[in-house]
């Protein structure tokens, strides 16, 4: 069924972007009425209201649109534009009631229903705002905004699911891991850029207590001992018969020699486990303070090639996602405490510690496993993983 010029323009409307605490909300104002029935271009208050609220003037546009719908009240295009200006305007309760009963008439459309849930996000009804997204999507499995917006609720849930287990017990190791990746994660949430209409997006949800990000880990000096030295083993000597000197009337006795003094055996050189101990603990701080200062290139230089990656990744993947992650904006400290350094030979390592992670909205402690090769000089980290 073919789209009238004015309906394609509201189709293509904007996104509007809310911020939650570090994540970032897509919220389309967009709807594609293509199952009503196509209206011909017409220059009038609809349209004048369109043109005003891409301009800004939302305040103009709301009086043109209600002069549009005093002669078509039941007219879907008019509504729904004047539920975009009310959510530009902040006027969330009047806005609500536009798209809730859109829903009502026009219960096969996805749109009124992620609008819904626009709000109820910025409200921070979460469970209602996830009923209108899952709605969102039974309406229109294909909607990818509703299900993107349904991800970053779900997420949400869990930061306060997590934060709650940790309220009750604070000491709770996995909740503080799980949060803060989560963190990490949606620290990265995408944002869609506008389409025709212009929409101002409304105040920012007041923040929220912050969810885990990323991978915190502190790390400790290292006390190790060194390599007992082997005993010298002693020479064994055989005791030397000498014939006796024959005497009259006396019996011959055999008289053993002293056997000689051995000569000492050389002592092995002891494996130097404090110069080990001494790379690998500067190996890791210098790993910690590139992540804390940002420096990704530095950072990704102390992995190895054969580094295992996480979940299957690919290196390169694993490098763009970690990428993103160290390189977000806003200031951070990795820190590390407790290392401890259980070096296997020449070339290998297993470095335990607690690292720390701080930032503007989270702090989190956690345990973390590094094993380290050295290659070409170099201790460089070979795996990677949370805990002891």
């Amino acid at each position: 069924m073919p789209i009238s010029p004015a309906l394609t323009t509201l189709a293509a409307s904007a996104a509007l972007r809310l911020r939650l605490g570090t994540q970032t909300l897509v919220l389309a104002l967009g709807i594609a009425l293509a199952s009503l029935t196509a209206l011909p271009a017409r220059a009038d208050s609809y349209s004048e209201a369109s043109q005003l609220f891409k301009s800004g003037q939302h305040a103009e546009a709301l009086k043109r649109v209600n002069r549009h719908l005093a002669a078509k009240p039941k007219d879907a295009q008019g509504r729904f534009l004047k539920g975009i200006i009310l959510t530009g305007m902040n006027k969330q309760k009047d806005a609500i009631e536009v798209f809730q009963k859109l829903t009502e008439d026009f219960p096969d459309l996805p749109e009124p229903y992620n609008n819904l849930a626009v709000i109820y996000a910025q409200q921070k009804q979460y469970d209602k705002a996830r009923q209108a997204l899952e709605q969102a999507i039974r309406t229109h499995p294909a909607y990818a905004t509703a299900h993107e917006n349904l991800g970053d609720i779900y997420s949400r849930l869990a930061s306060q699911a997590y934060g709650k287990a940790l309220q009750i017990d604070s000491s709770n190791a996995s909740a503080q891991t799980k949060l803060a990746m989560i963190n990490d994660l949606v620290g990265t949430g995408k944002t869609v850029e506008s389409k025709p209409v212009a929409v101002t997006a409304p105040a920012k949800a007041p923040a929220t207590t912050p969810v885990t990000p990323p991978t915190p880990v502190v790390v400790a000096s290292a006390e190790s001992k060194p390599a007992p030295t082997p005993a010298a083993r002693p020479v064994e000597s055989k005791p030397v018969e000498t014939k006796p000197t024959p005497a009259p009337a006396v019996v011959p006795v055999a008289t053993p020699v002293a056997p000689p003094t051995p000569a000492p055996a050389p002592k092995p050189e002891p494996v130097k486990a404090a110069d080990a101990n001494s790379e690998i603990t500067a190996a890791v701080d210098s790993w910690l303070a590139a992540w804390s200062k940002k420096d990704v290139n530095t950072y990704l230089a102390h992995y190895a090639r054969d580094f295992r990656t996480p979940d299957g990744q690919s290196r390169k993947e694993w490098e763009a996602e970690r990428t993103q992650r160290v390189g977000k904006p806003g200031k951070i400290d990795v820190s590390r405490d407790k290392l401890n350094i259980k070096v296997e030979g020449s070339d290998k390592a297993t470095v335990r510690f607690r690292q720390g992670y701080k930032s503007a909205s989270f702090n989190s402690t956690s345990g973390k496993t590094l094993v380290l090769v050295k290659r070409d000089g170099k201790w460089l980290i070979q795996q990677e993983r949370v805990g002891g």
